[in-house]
């Protein structure tokens, strides 16, 4: 760990601070539409915009660094998320702001993949698995830390969207002064999306619904709140608190992941995420409870996302696992675009409880569906299953998730040779 800190602590530091600027601003955005009086489902057109920015970005990055590099790449996609940034509160419309959103989660994609060669660049075979871990739970630092700043200064004016563009101009000097050599970039030709899909169903079908889940508590849970009627204060604590449960949670989940069958785990952590769903849903009126119901929603949808990734590679041979992280990131990021567009019109129907409605419907279907998959194939042998990957839903491009299956595959290599 200090040998990947002493190497990356440039791009640590400016992820972290990357994700700081990008939590507040998804926060701030939830919050300042209310004050607007944007409508809900305006709200989630501007919050599904972002997701659709990033699934564009992530398939376009690596020809763009291909072309120009990496220094030039991450410098003019920063610097264009700090002007959008600036944008927002000059021109408070709707539309303008789908727009911003749609470029901003281009632009955040792209310089992911960006950090995230320099990443796999500093680390080797021995530190890359810390290595991933470290930048993942930087990530999610940086956004459960954003929250804090939102009480910094009054929504309703510039200041708070100052902070955020600051942030992400800052952030972008230490990576462009301190890392070097510029790393070669290469990714891998992913797999058909049927080809995943035979080898893989509950996979495939797990990683659509949980980016689903994902994009409403990212996109969307400023928006419950704030028409919840929270203060500026619980907002911000409501929304940390999705990312400190998926933080604390994670490894808990993955070292069980190791040691019984992932389809049982599987659904025994969506069934889980379900009731902490309709918990909020039923008795979000008390903020204590609230905050119970983020945390179990959110200490179970992101690691259901690694343990999907786990159980999708048991079905892989090695020499695949790479091809099939594009397949898996992109249906992912087909869920996370209509997540948003459904919660909208939910919470327009029935108000606030739409919010947490739609997360439990989305875990009840995994929970049945799984089931249904157990009943069709054989489980792997618990000896036989490959590692668990701690993986971030926040940041997720195909560099990561190859970053992620190598190490993987590594760590399965490892195993074969002990035993």
């Amino acid at each position: 760990m200090v040998q990947v800190l002493a190497s990356a602590w440039a791009l640590l530091l400016g992820m972290c601070l990357l994700m700081v600027g990008n939590g507040m601003q998804g926060t701030l955005l939830g919050i300042r539409g209310e004050i607007e009086g944007f409508s809900t489902y305006e709200m989630s057109i501007v919050m599904s915009a972002y997701f659709a920015g990033f699934l564009g970005g992530s398939r376009m990055a690596p020809g763009m660094i291909r072309r120009v590099g990496h220094v030039r790449v991450f410098a003019a996609l920063a610097s264009l998320i700090s002007a959008v940034m600036i944008l927002y509160p000059t021109f408070a419309d709707p539309w303008v702001w789908a727009v911003g959103r749609v470029l901003i989660g281009f632009c955040f994609s792209a310089v992911y993949v960006t950090a995230e060669s320099w990443l796999n660049e500093a680390a080797d075979n021995s530190n890359r698995g810390k290595a991933l871990s470290l930048y993942m739970i930087v990530q999610t630092l940086g956004i459960v830390a954003s929250q804090a700043l939102l009480l910094t200064a009054d929504p309703s004016g510039f200041v708070l969207f100052v902070i955020p563009s600051v942030l992400v101009s800052i952030a972008i000097t230490p990576i462009l002064l301190s890392i070097s050599p510029t790393p070669a970039f290469d990714t891998t030709k992913p797999m058909t999306l049927k080809q995943l899909i035979d080898i893989s169903p509950l996979g495939c079908f797990g990683m659509f619904i949980l980016g689903g889940v994902f994009s409403a508590q990212f996109g969307m849970a400023s928006v419950y709140g704030a028409q919840a009627g929270l203060s500026i204060a619980q907002i911000s604590t409501f929304v940390a608190t999705f990312f400190v449960g998926s933080v604390l949670l994670q490894y808990p989940i993955g070292w069980i992941s190791d040691r019984m069958d992932r389809r049982v785990l599987i659904i025994f952590v969506s069934a889980i995420g379900a009731i902490g769903s309709v918990i909020g849903m039923f008795f979000g009126t008390d903020f204590t409870i609230l905050l119970v119901s983020a945390f179990i929603v959110g200490g179970m949808s992101n690691p259901l996302y690694s343990l999907l990734i786990a159980h999708t590679n048991d079905f892989l041979q090695h020499e695949d696992m790479a091809a099939a992280s594009g397949g898996l990131l992109f249906i992912n990021g087909l869920g996370a675009v209509s997540g948003p567009l459904v919660v909208g019109v939910m919470m327009e129907k029935i108000g606030p409880p739409g919010f947490y409605l739609f997360t439990a419907v989305l875990f009840v279907v995994l929970v049945a569906y799984a089931g249904y998959r157990a009943t069709q194939r054989r489980s792997v042998p618990v000896d036989e299953t490959g590692a668990y990957i701690v993986m971030s839903q926040a940041s997720t491009t195909p560099l990561s998730m190859e970053i992620a299956q190598e190490y993987a595959i590594e760590a399965d290599l490892e195993a074969e040779e002990n035993n």
